[in-house]
């Protein structure tokens, strides 16, 4: 059996879901879900700027008003019940965890114990990050030692 580390920041849409588990065509996965919920107050230009320059001002303008750090766990852990139902109705082998401190050092611990084949980045656009190569995806690549694939997440 495969297995794929999947880091993700919402829950998975019906897409991803269908995106994710026919990467491999038929060959059957097994996927430990990582999911970090929304950052502290000092993420928030950033995730600003990215709405802006995706053309989301709307966005832009609300996104002091989404929920932060503590706030945002218990949505993040309905978020992760909810991926996981998902993936597993799909067919696949799911199990996960929310993180919240230092993604990328639990992320290298989980590729190791779980003997993982790949880990996929899932994630909206983070156009700041990725120009300076502070993404997850880009900063994983340097640490865990298996093939990372970035994707972007559909958003309902």
């Amino acid at each position: 059996m495969f297995t794929s580390v999947l880091m993700i920041e919402k829950p998975l849409t019906p897409e991803d879901v269908d995106f994710v588990t026919t990467l491999h065509g038929e060959e059957r996965i097994s996927f430990v879900v990582l999911l970090q919920p929304r950052g502290d107050q000092a993420d928030v230009l950033l995730r600003a700027i990215d709405d802006v320059a995706m053309g989301e001002l709307k966005e832009a303008v609300r996104e002091g008003e989404e929920p932060e750090g503590d706030e945002a766990r218990e949505t993040a852990q309905i978020g992760l019940e909810y991926s996981l139902r998902a993936l597993r109705d799909a067919g696949s082998e799911a199990i996960g965890q929310v993180i919240e401190d230092h993604p990328l050092d639990k992320l290298t611990t989980v590729v190791e114990e779980a003997g993982a084949d790949e880990v996929i980045v899932l994630t909206a656009p983070h156009y700041v990050e990725e120009f300076f190569h502070r993404d997850w995806a880009s900063r994983a690549r340097h640490k865990v030692g298996v093939p990372v694939l970035k994707l972007f997440a559909h958003s309902e």
